[in-house]
């Protein structure tokens, strides 16, 4: 067994000494260094233009501002409403990581928490360059960290006190600790340390996202798979006796409790303070003593597609006026339908808020809706939502008007919109050829690692599936994928291939 793992370390020192000849005859060393140290600069300037000039402390963000300040001075997990109490809306995890900034930054510090989450976010990018960098070598991550290091619509978020920054981290960190451990158990290395992060990054990720589950989802599994497998060199296969089947199992285990342990916790808190049981935050962020409009919401998913109408009908619904001139016209299949809709939002702006015989009336139209056309409500509208979420601009987060499309009224806003759906279009195609790319390059030395980042863009595109309001940002999880993907686009074919099949 150890003149087996010896030889396959020296067949490795081998390579990586050849390796690196062939970089030094290349001139790549120095350049390499220096390229690095710039798409580091260049992308932490950009993060840091986007906090001086674009910064954003409003909506939910306060409502995480508030629970961690609330931790810290009372120690509670708590809303203020005249009076302390108890909520369950939201997931600890961004709380727990604004109370640690606020704890050693100052309390309420936004601006000091915007500037950890720049940090953050460009050590994803480093993430994801070292990640290509292992799938497919020096000049592959280089782009890779380039284009990760300069995408705006990663780089904005971390100018806003939501955790969108430290979920991308945990979706990075958990699919390179995924890679080092496949490459561990193939010679036998340490892989421990690399179960402990991935379990971390699957732990930390739905602490601050309910939907994040779906990375474990994704994750453990292949961890099982891989684990039943074995994942030795044919020169060890020989020498190696086959483990147990809970020595195999046990990687994906420990990564489980690492999930398990604390939503178990949170759902035992919940289960004391609400007498419910509650693992995740609920669908709709409400309380159990909070009223849901049902009606109101179903009536919506009939005909909203675009972000436009999150904004002004979603979002304004239950707590502000709302104008049924915002409505366009799919959301009248008659002139009875528009008729009925006219006299229930008068009927709710009397108060501004939902009311029983309100949200009856909605889900009478729903209902009527629905059963005209069950096609367009359970797959066109769902369809048509998620690619509005793909390709609209990701302008969200800049002073850019929502009709965006009507150039004339705003011609600078207009172009700078246009450019954002370019740019955006440029890195799906980008992930798209390096896919390709990759599995030309004889990927299947690492079809464990992209099963595990397929499975979860599919999970996650079906999850988008069922939500009702369409957000730019619920596809934002993704990107680290669609990041390494990209970078694989600019593998250099006879040498990377070769980097492939010996790491």
């Amino acid at each position: 067994m150890y003149s087996a793992v010896q030889r396959s370390s020296q067949m490795r020192e081998r390579y990586d000494a050849k390796d690196m000849r062939r970089q030094r005859r290349a001139g790549t060393g120095r350049g390499g260094a220096v390229s690095i140290i710039a798409a580091l600069t260049a992308g932490f300037a950009l993060r840091a233009v986007f906090i001086a000039h674009h910064p954003r402390f409003a909506g939910d963000a306060l409502i995480y501002g508030e629970l961690a300040h609330n931790l810290l001075a009372h120690h509670v997990y708590a809303l203020m409403d005249d009076v302390l109490h108890g909520t369950l809306i939201r997931l600890p995890g961004y709380p727990l990581f604004l109370a640690l900034c606020f704890k050693l930054l100052g309390d309420a510090n936004y601006l000091a928490v915007l500037w950890v989450q720049a940090a953050i976010d460009v050590a994803t990018c480093g993430l994801v360059a070292a990640l290509v960098h292992r799938l497919a070598g020096r000049r592959a991550a280089l782009c890779a960290l380039w284009l990760s290091a300069l995408c705006p619509f990663t780089a904005n978020y971390a100018a806003v006190a939501l955790a969108e920054t430290c979920s991308l981290f945990c979706v990075a960190l958990a699919f390179f600790a995924l890679q080092r451990w496949i490459a561990a158990r193939r010679t036998q290395g340490r892989t421990w340390l690399w179960v402990v992060l991935i379990g971390f990054a699957l732990a930390w990720a739905v602490l601050l996202r309910p939907d994040e589950g779906l990375l474990a989802a994704a994750v453990v599994p292949v961890m099982l798979w891989a684990g039943w497998r074995s994942g030795a060199s044919p020169e060890i296969k020989r020498t190696v006796v086959k483990s147990t089947v809970v020595k195999r199992l046990a990687p994906a285990l420990v990564a489980s409790l690492f999930v398990l342990l604390p939503l178990s916790l949170w759902a035992t808190r919940n289960w004391r303070v609400f007498h419910v049981f509650q693992p995740l935050s609920p669908h709709y962020a409400n309380d159990p003593d909070e009223e849901v409009p049902y009606g109101f919401m179903r009536w919506y998913r009939t005909w909203a597609i675009g972000f436009p109408s999150t904004v002004k009908v979603y979002w304004t619904y239950d707590g502000s006026p709302v104008d049924r001139h915002d409505l366009p016209a799919r959301a009248f299949d008659s002139p009875a339908q528009r008729a009925q809709t006219a006299a229930l939002y008068a009927q709710y702006n009397q108060d501004q808020s939902s009311t029983p015989a309100v949200d009856a009336g909605f889900a009478r139209l729903a209902a009527e809706r629905v059963a005209a056309h069950p096609l367009r409500y359970y797959v066109l509208l769902p369809v048509a939502r998620e690619l509005d979420m793909w390709f609209r601009p990701r302008t969200e987060l800049l002073k850019i008007p929502l009709d965006w499309w009507r150039i004339r009224e705003h011609p600078r806003a207009s172009a700078v919109a246009i450019a954002f759906a370019l740019l955006n279009a440029a890195y799906l195609a980008l992930a798209l050829a390096g896919l390709l790319r990759w599995r030309r390059a004889q990927w299947s030395g690492y079809a464990t690692l992209a099963c595990a980042m397929g499975i979860f863009f599919v999970l996650r595109c079906a999850l988008l599936l069922t939500i009702d309001n369409s957000e730019m940002r619920y596809t934002l999880e993704c990107f680290p994928v669609l990041l390494v993907a990209g970078g694989l686009a600019f593998m250099s074919g006879r040498i990377d291939v070769e980097t492939i099949s010996k790491r």
